[in-house]
């Protein structure tokens, strides 16, 4: 790769599409992962102790140790709208940017969560692995029966953009739309979505379908456990295209196995991608391995947008999605 005194240097942390190395290329001398393994801890320590910037994804931490050499970095730049893999009380003590790339993948989010929703509520999975395996013999009046989607109650749990996305989509459905947030959102918003805000506890018990998309953090850990599911109607659906960790993967694998609620969803895990192999066993559920913005466009528009922030930053630029801007003027 091209080299220069002046080209600031940095490292990407997990494989990118081709035309993004081209771009970086024309502005900075890369260290590159590659198809290798991940890089452990204590190798991005190494790593990063002579680079200006980096380019990471929800699967790297950083945490205060590994910045403990990074003396020359300005900016760390996640490919992702979630950076709870970020300690950003530590990167803003030492003066390192973090960013991340929301509002791009939004809707093909919210199609991804719509899709599960509707796959987990008709028993499409199971459905399927089970003409795969020769037992569909004859039409029964009985056969895999699931439960609607139209006309039944949305709720919503985290009425952000993407929460806003999917009440956009429920309302093509006839949906009543519940939901649960920090911040009850303003009258004309509410309006819009034809949306009512509920605490969390009624929201449980009233929704047909509970979908999470709300941001992980220590007091978001396990916010749906087993009291939570205890709350839902047994005919309900949850579905999970947030953050592993929001749900308490072991008391949902229970519920399931016990009919005490209908079905689940799920995109994302605690611990990903290992996942305990309780929810592999029940069969009311389906399993996708966090594709929630996997298409073609939304990735390169979010590689693009990293990028973008990442340049910024080195350059001496605020970048447009800067998390910590105390970090910057500290510059």
């Amino acid at each position: 790769m091209k080299n220069s005194i002046n080209r600031p240097r940095i490292l990407i942390t997990h494989p990118i599409f081709q035309e993004g190395l081209d771009r970086l290329e024309q502005h900075c001398d890369i260290e590159y992962i590659g198809d290798r393994p991940a890089y452990s801890p204590q190798e991005l320590l190494e790593k990063l102790s002579d680079k200006e910037g980096a380019l990471f994804t929800p699967s790297e931490k950083v945490t205060s140790d590994i910045l403990q050499q990074a003396k020359n970095l300005k900016i760390i730049s996640n490919i992702a709208v979630g950076y709870n893999n970020f300690d950003l009380e530590a990167m803003t003590q030492k003066n390192i940017m973090g960013t991340n790339t929301p509002d791009v993948l939004t809707d093909t989010t919210a199609d991804l969560g719509f899709a599960l929703l509707m796959a987990t509520a008709r028993r499409m999975s199971e459905s399927e692995r089970w003409m795969r395996n020769g037992q569909w013999l004859k039409w029964e009046l009985g056969g895999m029966l699931g439960v609607d989607v139209h006309h039944t109650t949305l709720g919503i749990m985290g009425m952000g953009r993407i929460g806003q996305a999917l009440a956009k989509r429920a309302l093509g459905f006839d949906m009543k739309i519940i939901y649960h947030n920090r911040t009850r959102l303003s009258a004309d918003v509410e309006s819009e979505y034809q949306a009512k805000y509920v605490d969390k506890e009624t929201l449980l018990k009233q929704a047909d379908h509970v979908i999470l998309v709300m941001p992980y953090s220590p007091e978001s850990h396990h916010f749906i456990g087993a009291r939570e599911l205890e709350l839902m109607k047994p005919t309900a659906t949850l579905i999970n295209i947030a953050r592993g960790g929001i749900v308490d993967d072991q008391a949902l694998a229970s519920a399931l196995k016990n009919n005490r609620i209908f079905a689940a969803g799920l995109d994302v895990f605690e611990g990903e991608p290992d996942l305990i192999s309780e929810l592999l066993q029940v069969p009311n559920i389906v399993l996708t391995p966090h594709i929630g913005s996997a298409s073609k466009m939304t990735r390169y528009a979010m590689m693009n947008l990293a990028i973008d922030n990442l340049l910024a930053g080195l350059h001496g630029e605020k970048p447009k999605n800067l998390l910590n801007p105390e970090a910057f003027q500290r510059l």
